[in-house]
């Protein structure tokens, strides 16, 4: 073979290498030239595509325009009006780089037109695959219009690789409603084949964010967090609104649209114990960082960052959004729930029902004065309530929303279905519908969370005689890897030969009910880390909510139990009054809200 020697690209080639980096499909052009022209000052933008973009992308701004010298330099590759100095430090602009234009005019058919306030004529630039026709007088208002087609007309094996215009499409319009997102100043229209995909006028923060949501702003829990000089911000939907994918969480970092793995795993830890595992929030939060302390300079499409401090971007993140969730919840229907003080129900001890060996966390109390019911006195059934069993209405004088304290938007409990799901009035007319496991699920999850840390251990209650456990090898010693550490949380183990243990207590707030369900269940989730050892001291950290949650769901009230009025006011009033309390600890909701309107809806008496 001969020896291979060094030689210098040809500008063409360098501008195609470039443009597979920046411009990977028809939704990174798009990106490109939207940002640009919102960094150009535009109060609004349209945006029209076809076939996803691939035959045509068409983005008009009414922003501050170019000069014909400025085209000629905004087609030449590292161009740029947003450096002011020579330091990527500093970067306030959404672009920077001078990379995208030109690299669309290599690959695709590119016309830019464009006219300043000062000029009285447009002036057109037009570059096929690379090939530069110089600026030509033109018609057209203050602003910038950019039509690209046919794009990768000159890279045929990159527009080969192409996915279908649907897909294509799908793209486009999530980058468009980032962009939308980051710049409510801004009026965005946006077409696909004719046919409107969003048109959004110049909107408050909460009324872009509720419009890229899709939903109302009433719905979204406002996020206000200031560390030091980082600050996020945004609105979050509650645990009630999840979707399948990530596609519903949109991330600023300041103003600019990003999709940090760093950023994400931090939402997912956040969201984790009031959601359904496979399940993903939806929100738009917005991280402002000092400049000096990002770097936004590591990949040419500039969708990833470097943090300075990751660590400390990392927990305001899950604090924020773990205090937002805790104070500021959402029901399944998307009211705020004003809260009453903690302090206003007792708890005293309630005695096991017959048959019953589960010392459960009792429910009977002495209600607050505010939402006492009226004086109970026996409700004569009528109709099919007399012969149905699963329809249990509560023992006392219906009471009318207006008499309903306002304070306790749970309202009182009316009826019990099922012997599983508790129907209540809220004070404003509202019906509620809460499933009594799901919800005191929540409620045990809490007290045992704030028990343990209060005091880094659980009160254990010994059992009278202590129970043998029989489990798979590994499961076994994965618990008895973690002896001491079961120990803080009230289960007291010790190894009972090859497979076996021997438990000796049980946290005092669950019973002694279902003990080897609950043992079996603390094995699984420990033996399920395949990176699971006795050394690693954060490994247990690592599964310790998802442990208090399945002890949780063993020293609840079971579906199938009847309960008192008195019983279900009080757990309407718990929920009312403890954090995370809409969903249970796997994430499914507790508690459910019929409006008049969709009543009336199901009846067809509206549409």
């Amino acid at each position: 073979m001969s020896r291979p020697t060094i030689r210098r690209l040809s500008g063409h080639v360098i501008d195609l290498i470039a443009a597979g980096e920046v411009i990977e499909r028809p939704a990174a052009a798009l990106k490109e030239l939207v940002e640009n022209a919102i960094d150009a000052g535009a109060t609004r933008i349209v945006v029209a595509l076809r076939a996803g973009g691939t035959d045509r992308i068409d983005v008009t701004d009414n922003g501050c325009g170019m000069s014909p010298v400025e085209l000629e330099l905004a087609v030449e590759r590292h161009c740029t009006s947003k450096l002011l100095d020579d330091h990527l430090v500093q970067i306030r602009t959404l672009g920077f780089r001078g990379e995208a234009l030109p690299s669309i005019g290599a690959s695709a058919r590119l016309s830019i037109t464009s006219r300043t306030p000062e000029s009285d004529t447009a002036w057109c630039i037009r570059v096929d695959g690379g090939v530069i026709t110089p600026p030509q007088p033109a018609s057209g208002p203050v602003g910038t219009r950019i039509v690209v087609t046919d794009l990768f007309f000159a890279t045929p094996a990159r527009r080969k690789f192409l996915k279908s215009a649907r897909v294509e499409s799908g793209h486009a319009e999530s980058v468009m409603r980032r962009l939308a997102l980051s710049a409510p100043h801004c009026a965005m229209r946006v077409l696909l084949d004719d046919k409107v995909l969003f048109d959004l006028p110049e909107q408050s923060p909460i009324s872009r964010a509720a419009s890229i949501l899709e939903t109302t702003p009433d719905t979204l829990i406002p996020l206000d967090e200031q560390r030091g000089a980082v600050r996020l911000s945004g609105f979050a939907c509650g645990p009630a609104r999840t979707r399948a994918t990530g596609s519903g969480q949109f991330i600023l970092v300041n103003n600019r649209p990003v999709t940090d793995p760093m950023l994400r795993t931090a939402i997912r830890v956040a969201y984790r114990p009031v959601i359904e595992r496979g399940r993903f929030p939806v929100m738009a939060l917005h991280l402002k960082v000092p400049l000096e302390r990002l770097d936004v300079n590591v990949h040419p499409a500039k969708t990833e960052l470097r943090f300075a401090d990751e660590a400390e971007i990392r927990s305001l993140v899950i604090g924020g959004l773990g205090r937002a969730l805790g104070h500021g919840s959402k029901g399944g229907g998307g009211i705020h729930a004003s809260f009453a003080p903690r302090s206003s129900i007792v708890y005293p001890p309630r005695p096991p029902e017959p048959g019953e060996t589960m010392t459960s966390l009792p429910l009977q109390t002495t209600l607050p004065t505010a939402s006492a019911p009226q004086t109970p006195q026996t409700v004569p059934r009528q109709g099919f309530a007399e012969t149905d069993p699963a329809f249990a209405p509560a023992a006392r004088a219906p009471q009318q929303p207006e008499a309903l304290d306002p304070a306790f938007p749970l309202g009182a409990s009316i009826a019990q279905v099922f012997d599983t799901y508790i129907l209540a009035l809220a004070p404003d007319g509202d019906l509620i519908l809460v499933d009594q496991h799901a919800a005191h699920e929540r409620l045990t999850h809490e007290r045992l969370r704030e028990q343990y840390a209060s005091g880094g251990t659980l009160r254990a209650q010994a059992l009278l005689l202590p129970e043998v456990v029989d489990l798979p090898r590994r499961e076994a010693e994965a618990l008895m890897a973690r002896a001491e550490d079961l120990a803080k949380l009230g289960i007291d183990l010790e190894s009972f030969g090859p497979g076996s243990v021997l438990l000796r207590s049980v946290p005092a707030l669950l019973g002694a009910k279902d003990i080897q369900g609950l043992l079996k269940d603390v094995a699984d989730e420990l033996a399920g880390d395949p990176d699971l050892d006795a050394a690693s001291t954060g490994s247990f950290a690592h599964h310790l909510d998802a442990i208090l949650a399945r002890m949780a769901c063993h020293g609840s009230i079971r579906a199938g139990r009847r309960l008192k009025p008195e019983e279900m006011d009080a757990l309407l009033r718990e929920m009312e009054r403890t954090p995370r309390a809409n969903t249970c600890s796997h994430g499914r909701p507790t508690w459910l809200r019929l409006t008049r309107r969709e009543l009336e809806r199901l009846f067809g008496r509206v549409k």
